[in-house]
């Protein structure tokens, strides 16, 4: 599965595309084949998003989850303070991350 994410150009945040549009939760990420290139590049012209990128993931029962530990943490949030992730009610964020 190949997902793309980047940051929001207004607000920074980290996202994911859904599909669609750009949400900030990784389980709404759609895997976008071979088209990443084509919709980075759609996406960086209608300046929504900054430096976009593909990666490699898989989608099992409990969600979306990035291959790579560098974008396991940014779906996450900040690994130094639980409680202001966007999981801050998942007993198992942490574990999540490794």
């Amino acid at each position: 599965m190949k997902i793309l994410t980047g940051n929001d150009l207004k607000t920074g945040a980290v996202v994911w595309w859904d599909g669609a549009d750009w949400s900030l939760h990784i389980d709404a990420a759609a895997d976008v084949g071979d088209h990443g290139a084509e919709i980075m590049a759609r996406e960086e012209a209608l300046r929504r998003v900054n430096v976009p990128y593909i990666i490699e993931a898989e989608a099992n029962e409990a969600g979306v989850r990035p291959a790579h530990i560098k974008d396991r943490i940014r779906a996450l949030g900040p690994t130094v303070r639980p409680d202001l992730t966007l999981k801050p009610k998942d007993p198992e964020a942490i574990d999540w991350v490794i």
